[in-house]
């Protein structure tokens, strides 16, 4: 997952508002979302070669979401998959406080990695390579591939058009969220950041919407709970950039 947008307690509808894009290798096998066969509370999309996942939500309302630290040295392959995390917390029943000190404790066993987790009560930042807990106050943020409200322009755009959007609606709607996260545009060269990978790379890398010949944006997710604990969460696919299917599901908090 290489960008999350989310609007938090700060809506008269909706407490969580999340439009998400994961980026991976085309190649990778991912299982589009829904509610897994081993862990029925659990609706997420799956990554195949690990078994863990990048944002998921649970029958009970507990949400997760991560992102990997870009940074040469944290993106080698090897060490525990940080797509554990994000399964470890949607599966336990640990409150996000007790989760994020343990994952602290444990932090040296994963490359760099961010993660969000919590409720439409309270949610936490974790960082490890940083090692700070935050906890996220109500507004608009945004996380890439470096820490929470990082000035990225992919960061600063889905921000943005999400504040615009949801500041302007009481109703919310799936498709207009869809549209802020297709955002295929590429950042001026004089907005790139410069994360280490070279600046072709940083430009192939900053839209919100990633298409690249071998790696991109794999999954789009727009999730909306209302103050009823109705949640809408929505899944499209994508393949080389080309739409590959839709997933939705709606179900109220138990």
């Amino acid at each position: 997952m290489c960008l999350i947008n989310f609007h938090f307690q700060a809506h008269p509808t909706y407490p969580l508002i999340v439009a998400a894009n994961r980026d991976e290798f085309y190649g990778r096998p991912t299982a589009p979302a829904d509610f897994w066969e081993d862990e029925p509370n659990i609706l997420a999309g799956r990554d195949l070669e690990q078994m863990g996942t990048w944002l998921g939500v649970t029958k009970n309302g507990r949400f997760a979401a991560l992102t990997n630290y870009r940074s040469p040295e944290h993106m080698a392959v090897g060490g525990i998959s940080r797509g554990e995390i994000v399964k470890e917390y949607l599966s336990g029943d640990s409150s996000p406080e007790a989760f994020m000190h343990h994952l602290q404790k444990n932090r040296k066993r994963y490359t760099g990695f961010n993660l969000i987790a919590g409720d439409t009560q309270q949610l936490l930042h974790y960082h490890n390579v940083y090692n700070e807990i935050t906890e996220i106050e109500p507004g608009t943020h945004g996380l890439s591939n470096d820490t929470l409200n990082t000035p990225w322009p992919k960061v600063v755009k889905g921000k943005r058009n999400l504040k615009e959007y949801v500041k302007s609606h009481e109703s919310l709607h799936p498709e207009p969220l869809f549209d802020i996260i297709s955002d295929a545009e590429k950042a001026p060269d004089e907005q790139l950041p410069d994360t280490g990978v070279g600046v072709q790379m940083e430009r192939e890398l900053s839209p919100l919407f990633i298409q690249m010949p071998e790696y991109g944006t794999r999954a789009s997710t727009v999730m909306l709970i209302d103050y009823s604990n109705h949640v809408t969460f929505v899944e499209r696919s994508y393949e080389h950039g080309h739409s590959a299917g839709e997933n939705r599901f709606d179900f109220r908090i138990l």
